[in-house]
Formats: C-alpha cells, sequence, structure tokens
C-alpha cells in the first residue's frame, strides 16, 4: 500500500474530524450531529441515522472539475451512499437515540481511492464523535459494533495491485473497491472488469490482498 496516515481533530469547530491521507490522495472527513431524527423517519421507531455526504473539490484533481452546486452527479452520489451504508453496517442505530450523525468527505486532493479513504476517514471520525458523545453522557452506551476499513485493488499489467494511484486505476484491466470488517465480514465487494474478464483465481487473490490491507488500516486507527 501507499503511506497511509490519519490526523484526527484535523479542524477546530467540528465535533469530530480527520485528515486521511492514501499516498498523495487527501480527505478531510468530519462527524457532526442533530439531536434530531431523519423526517422521513416515524417519530415512534427507536433509533436514529448516519447519512454521508461527498464533495471532489474544484481543484483536487489535475484539471479542475466543476463545483457541484445545484445538481450531485451521478459519481458524487453513488459515492456518498457508498459511504453511509458502509458505516451504517457497523452501527447499533437503536443506540443512537434521537439522532442523526452527518458524515461530510472533502477531497481536497485525489490521486486515486478516493471513495475508500473516505469510508475509512468516516469511520474515524465517527469513533471520535461517539467518543465525545458517550463523554459528556449524551450515549450511554456505544453504538458502534466493530472498525471497519476500505480500499482499493485491481489488475494492472496482469498484475493483482493494492491501492491503486490514478495512474494505476485509469489503465487497470480490473477495478475493484472492498469495505470489510475487522471480523472478516464483506460489506462491499465492487469488482468490475474493464476489458478482458477476470479468473475466479484472480478475484480470490484480490480478496485475500485487500483484506490483508484492510486488517493493516484498521491497525492505524
Amino acid at each position: 500500500m501507499r503511506p497511509i496516515k490519519f490526523t484526527k481533530n484535523f479542524t477546530k469547530n467540528a465535533p469530530a474530524s480527520v485528515l486521511v491521507e492514501f499516498g498523495d490522495t487527501k480527505v478531510i472527513v468530519c462527524a457532526s450531529y442533530e439531536e434530531v431524527k431523519p423526517k422521513w423517519m416515524p417519530k415512534d421507531e427507536v433509533g436514529g441515522w448516519l447519512t454521508a455526504e461527498y464533495s471532489l473539490l474544484p481543484s483536487s484533481t489535475s484539471t479542475r472539475c466543476q463545483r457541484e452546486r445545484t445538481k450531485i452527479s451521478g459519481r458524487t452520489q453513488e459515492i456518498q451512499r457508498l459511504i453511509g451504508r458502509s458505516l451504517r453496517s457497523v452501527v447499533d442505530l437503536k443506540k443512537l437515540g434521537d439522532r442523526t450523525i452527518t458524515i461530510d468527505a472533502d477531497v481536497i486532493q485525489a490521486d486515486g481511492g478516493t471513495r475508500v479513504s473516505s469510508i475509512c476517514g468516516g469511520f474515524v471520525a465517527l469513533q471520535i464523535l461517539v467518543e465525545k458523545l458517550m463523554a459528556d453522557g449524551s450515549l450511554t452506551e456505544n453504538p458502534i459494533i466493530e472498525p471497519l476499513g476500505a480500499v482499493s485493488a485491481g489488475i494492472v499489467d496482469g498484475e493483482v495491485v493494492l491501492d491503486l494511484n490514478y495512474a494505476e486505476d485509469s489503465t487497470a484491466q480490473v477495478d475493484s473497491n472492498v469495505v470489510m470488517t475487522r471480523s472478516g465480514k464483506i460489506v462491499e465487494f465492487q469488482t468490475t472488469a474493464e476489458g478482458e474478464a477476470f479468473t475466479k483465481e484472480q478475484l480470490d487473490e484480490i480478496y485475500s490482498l485487500c483484506k490483508a490491507g484492510i486488517e493493516e488500516i484498521i491497525s492505524r486507527y
């Protein structure tokens, strides 16, 4: 893997924040909360909700990308839904009470793996927020079931590679994003052939490499 770093409490105003660095990919992830349920959730339903928003900032890429002001692209919707459902998979929402947690992931520099680094940073920010809420008595039980992590992989020039940068990702024959819990349960396993189809043996190699990579990432939280 590329060098990976988590700088906790990176910003001052957010209740919880972390700067995530996967090589040259850098993402600021913040966690905040409101003492209210989403409007769509029945008032008598026990528990709260966790959601996520993702943004690729204009100057984060080699050529300026448009700021999404009024319309969110399909890619952005896909990624923020992936972040949200990944984190919800390891949270007991009933223990949140009447509370909504929002994870904001803003990519300030993109060089591949922005979605998986956002998921990892999202978990770290969530963990910081939960610790603060438990310390001040807002939460009586820890809603986090277990840690999770995420990493990208792919087949580049016939070789399985972990944690692809942009150059590797743009030429990969197979592209994969894997989200997994510390106990080894799979939350998401996105693997797609960009050209020639891949074999079951290559799929198994991707799985084994990603599992080892995620274990390493979680150990750095």
